[in-house]
């Protein structure tokens, strides 16, 4: 291979397993690929136009080493650099090129509370993996394809839906991520427009306790509908209020207005809504000035303070008036 210029058919197999929200990020790389990822989030990329193969893993190393080799890929980008992944590279023995993951500069940045870790997005440092095969990015942002038999008719929502209604997203990967239930009805209470209630079934019972305060101004849709659904109900939406989770990228993806509230994570991680030629497209709320922020890289089950001041002193009204302005 030449290696300053790629085959006009280069296969490309891209490697990232794991979690939702960072295979959502890799949808802007552009190139025609083969995609590589666990059978949980294959879902997440069957309607992508753009992918020629998605190669599901479900638990046989030496089952998917084998469809691999008969694929004759050319290069490998392996995006989730783990043991797993560098050890299926080396099965494979083709040239690959790998994200440089940070780990010692994410855990000094939480434990040491100094952040060493490159001011880029996630996105961008996925570019650097091909920069050698002449893969640039369009700044563009991110892509997400809904199935056409998942998509939502919101004229089955209640009627007073019908003029429109902010999107409220309670589910994360850890609940530091999450938005308090307080927090949701003291915003939703201020909001123009109704609130739309997402998540899975684990936040269903959030969800009703939201209603029960809230009444005809929200609609509880958690655990009801799959997850294209409800990334068919954020795209009809006026706005999107979230934590750090899935639905943040699904909104930035489909060219939501994202508010994002922040917690035990923090942006500069590099997992903040990935907009660069609409930055006036998404706000971030946190608090700054807490000493304890960040306390873990995923969060936790519980404040490991026990105050959660991180999300209950953001202003409900902020978030509102934000949100109010579409």
């Amino acid at each position: 291979m030449d290696a300053n210029q790629p085959p006009a058919r280069l296969r490309i197999l891209l490697i990232r397993f794991s979690s939702t929200s960072d295979i959502l990020l890799t949808t802007p790389v552009g190139a025609e690929i083969h995609f590589f990822v666990n059978r949980k989030n294959q879902e997440l990329l069957k309607a992508n136009p753009h992918l020629s193969k998605i190669h599901v893993f479900q638990g046989n190393t030496d089952d998917i080493v084998k469809e691999l080799k008969a694929e004759n890929f050319d290069y490998i980008v392996d995006l989730q650099h783990n043991r797993r992944s560098k050890r299926i590279c080396q099965q494979l023995n083709i040239p690959c090129s790998f994200l440089k993951t940070h780990t010692f500069k994410r855990w000094f940045f939480v434990r040491i509370k100094i952040n060493t870790l490159p001011h880029r997005h996630l996105v961008e440092r996925y570019f650097e993996t091909v920069e050698s095969l002449h893969v640039k990015n369009d700044y563009q942002g991110l892509e997400y394809y809904i199935p056409e038999n998942e998509q939502f008719d919101t004229y089955d929502l209640p009627i007073f839906f019908e003029d429109g209604y902010v999107a409220v997203n309670l589910d994360a990967e850890r609940n530091t991520q999450r938005i308090p239930t307080t927090k949701i009805v003291e915003v939703a209470s201020i909001l123009h427009k109704p609130v739309l209630l997402l998540g899975g079934k684990e936040v269903k019972d959030i969800g009703q306790e939201i209603v029960s305060q809230l009444g005809d101004r929200a609609f509880n849709a958690c655990g009801e509908f799959s997850f294209n659904q409800q990334a068919s109900l954020i795209q009809q939406s006026a706005c999107v209020l979230t934590g750090d989770s899935a639905f943040m990228h699904i909104a930035t993806a489909l060219g939501k207005p994202v508010c994002s509230v922040w917690g035990s994570t923090v942006p500069e991680f590099g997992k903040y809504p990935y907009m660069p030629e609409q930055r006036q497209m998404f706000r971030m709320f946190e608090m700054c000035s807490l000493k304890c922020r960040p306390c873990g890289q995923r969060g936790y089950k519980k404040c490991p303070r026990r105050h959660f001041r991180c999300m209950t002193k953001i202003s409900a009204t902020e978030i509102a008036d934000w949100i109010n302005q579409f």
